[in-house]
């Protein structure tokens, strides 16, 4: 194994190298079809090392300006050109006779490089990396399929129309002339991938127009033979010169120009077939258009001229606020420096803000998958509204968040979104939900059909309604909580004890069905205590804690020990809502809870609330409104004050609120029913009984009805959107 960076770098790049040359022997670029394996079979494993280094050297040497005098077998090999065999100081180790087998015959032999994906070609190679410099540099690789989420459109629908439409012109010579034209629009057009990785956008994009150009090619020729190596019309005009590229990582860079290298011979053949002619590959045109550096440091226009740009597009990495590392925070405070509140968003709005920069006034579009906390939660606010009011930029389509496909091994498991976005709207703006498709007026933040509406931190819910506060906080250490068997130590020891170890109940206990305990000794006279030397205990361990906080206001708290820090327990029944909860879930589990269940700060209570409230919380509507406006810890839903405060609740008659209650009901009832399973199983969709999921539909048809909305045809997405506007009125009113 390596041991520096630099024999690492030189591995990698030494692997890029053989790969090309596996690949140009099956792919008849050398010549014939075994050369470079023949060239290799011929020399002891003593002196591979050497054989490859005079290859390399050959290889980067224009055949005028090589040595007359040396070996055929050496002669053969073509001049290849671009920089791949420039760099004569990689470290090259010695090969072993099981790595030279390895090589010979089952990289050689027994495998034909020539049909090789050169999208997945980056993938494979970019996993090479260590695990870790992926992950903390927030990469994620993206699939051929959802390449196409982003590309397809982005433009390519829009090509692949006009090319069907060009191809239904029943007069030939008008046929033609527009083929031309459409070849020359094709060679016009220039993307840029500003975080390009190992090249899969920048690969599929090419090998996609060159799709289109060689059905054009076709559509032209006809049945005509091409005689000779030349034609009245050039057969390839798009090149790879016409896609940019940003990479942090020089070892990717390599890999990008290759895979495009790759990609351009894949398709000349295809090109060749068309036009039956021989045209040559080597050498390789000189590709500088990807660039290694930091995209959010550099000018992207001293990369691609502004003027000259179409197409922005690509998957920039994702690190949340809590994994980013202190560069990539300076980063984000050197893109930011106008907007005090971004150290909240994700590493990848980043590139939001740089492409919309880009962007300004032109007609360039832009494209990028992102994690789906910009479009959620508190980063709603923070980067769409910079977005739109200070950058001008307008959504024209969108995926609404889906899961995530890789090509490579190690997967990364994350929930996506894809948005489009430019200066100029696009006629028609779409909403993809899973694949369908919908044509919408316009695209919010949240990628909702609505209007530009951000929902803002807000202290109070609607008029009228309960208050939802965080559960009692103990910041002791532990040593106020006690286990299941902990407690019943504790009472069998001293049973006064029953009277101040209480039920504890945080966000893991009320839905997984455990159980915990806590002293709760407010308003509980010392006398109870005082000679339990385990409690006794416990309280100094609380006030040791809260001396050595860094907090000033607990540490003052070490002087009563005997309370929680934070005490906002109901004096009477109340609705608990556990602050995090899994994604899996149609529903969050909501429920009733005794007053003496004290509720810790993983969870969100709500006071004197009654059915009618847990039956439109526990709702449908209330879920698609939590879904699209809550924050996230990893994937899981976490539900604050801010999402209850916001909610805009319906306007029932006295007839559908009594229905809400009765469902409301029904849904307790039905939980009765299985009182030896936890929340956890009830809500799980594999498992949910068929009593309680009919209860949630009679309450969700119920809750709905009481908005007025068509319990039959609205979608999620329509509902939020509603809810919105809903929403609006309420700000306005307020």
């Amino acid at each position: 194994s390596p041991a520096s960076v630099e024999e690492l770098k030189s591995l990698n790049i030494l692997c890029v190298r053989l790969v090309f040359c596996l690949y140009a022997e099956d792919a008849g670029i050398f010549g014939s079809h075994t050369m470079f394996h023949d060239y290799l079979k011929g020399f002891h494993p003593k002196n591979v090392r050497k054989a490859l280094i005079d290859l390399f050297k050959v290889l980067d040497t224009k055949v005028a300006d090589r040595d007359p005098y040396m070996d055929d077998e050496l002669a053969a090999f073509p001049y290849v050109n671009g920089g791949l065999f420039a760099d004569e100081n990689i470290i090259i180790p010695k090969f072993t006779e099981e790595i030279i087998d390895l090589l010979l015959t089952k990289a050689s032999e027994d495998f034909n490089w020539s049909s090789i994906s050169p999208t997945i070609f980056g993938a494979v190679f970019e996993s090479t990396l260590n695990p870790e410099t992926r992950r903390s540099g927030g990469m994620h690789y993206t699939s051929i399929e959802n390449i196409h989420k982003v590309i397809d459109p982005l433009f390519y629908d829009d090509l692949v129309r006009e090319l069907d439409e060009i191809q239904a012109i029943p007069v030939k010579k008008t046929r033609d002339q527009k083929l031309e034209d459409f070849q020359k629009k094709l060679a016009s057009l220039t993307f840029l991938d500003p975080a390009c990785g190992s090249g899969n956008f920048l690969t599929e994009t090419y090998l996609s127009l060159r799709r289109l150009e060689n059905k054009a090619v076709a559509l032209r020729l006809g049945d005509q033979i091409v005689l000779g190596d030349s034609t009245e019309f050039n057969p390839i005009q798009v090149s790879i010169g016409q896609f940019y590229g940003i990479e942090i990582n020089d070892f990717a860079v390599t890999v990008a120009k290759t895979a495009l290298w790759i990609a351009e011979s894949q398709m000349m053949k295809e090109t060749e077939e068309i036009v039956r002619m021989h045209m040559e590959f080597l050498p390789l045109t000189s590709y500088a258009n990807i660039v290694e550096g930091n995209a959010l440091r550099i000018n992207w226009e001293t990369v691609v001229p502004k003027e000259k740009l179409n197409y922005i597009m690509g998957n920039p990495p994702f690190v949340g606020l809590s994994l980013r590392t202190p560069p990539q925070q300076a980063d984000m405070d050197l893109v930011f420096a106008n907007n005090p509140r971004a150290g909240r968003l994700d590493y990848v709005a980043a590139w939001y803000i740089k492409a919309a920069e880009m962007i300004g006034a032109s007609d360039i579009q832009a494209a990028f998958v992102s994690t789906n906390s910009i479009v959620q939660g508190e980063q709603v606010p923070i980067l769409w509204e910079d977005m739109f009011t200070r950058h001008n930029m307008t959504i024209n389509f969108a995926h609404r968040p889906f899961a995530w496909n890789s090509e490579a091994k190690d997967k990364a498991t994350v929930h996506c979104v894809i948005i489009g976005f430019g200066f100029i709207p696009a006629k028609q703006k779409v909403l993809f939900e899973g694949d369908i498709a919908k044509p919408v007026e316009k695209i919010n933040g949240y990628l909702v059909n609505a209007e530009n509406v951000f929902i803002q931190l807000r202290g109070k819910p609607q008029k009228g309604y309960p208050q939802l506060i965080q559960g009692n906080k103990p910041w002791d250490g532990g040593n106020l909580i006690l286990s299941e068997d902990e407690a019943a130590e504790l009472i069998k020891n001293h049973p006064q004890a029953v009277n101040f170890v209480k039920l504890f109940i945080g966000s893991q206990e009320f839905i997984n069905g455990k159980k915990r305990y806590c002293l709760w000794l407010k308003g509980v006279s010392p006398k109870e205590y005082y000679n339990i030397p385990e409690v006794k205990r416990r309280l100094e361990g609380v006030a040791e804690v809260r001396r050595k906080t860094k907090t000033v206001a607990v540490q003052a708290q070490a002087e009563t020990p005997m309370l929680f820090s934070q005490i906002r327990q109901p004096a009477s029944e109340y609705i608990l809502i556990p602050e995090t909860s899994s994604e899996k879930r149609r529903y969050i589990p909501i429920g009733f809870m005794p007053q003496d269940v004290i509720a810790s700060n993983s969870t969100l209570v709500a006071t004197n609330a009654t059915l009618y409230h847990l039956g439109v919380l526990t709702s449908n509507v209330h879920m698609a409104w939590m879904r699209t406006v809550c924050g996230r810890l990893e994937m899981r839903y976490r539900y604050s004050p801010s999402v209850y405060n916001n909610f805009p609740w319906p306007n029932p008659t006295d007839a559908q609120k009594a229905k809400i209650e009765q469902t409301a009901q029904a849904i307790l009832d039905a939980r009765k029913m299985y009182s030896d399973c936890s929340l956890a199983i009830l809500y799980d969709e594999s498992t949910m009984p068929a009593e309680l999921r009919t209860a949630h539909q009679q309450n969700d048809k119920a809750v709905m009805q009481a908005y007025g909305f068509d319990v039959k045809t609205m979608t999620e997405s329509t509902c939020v959107a509603e809810l919105m506007k809903m929403y609006q009125k309420l700000t306005i009113e307020t």
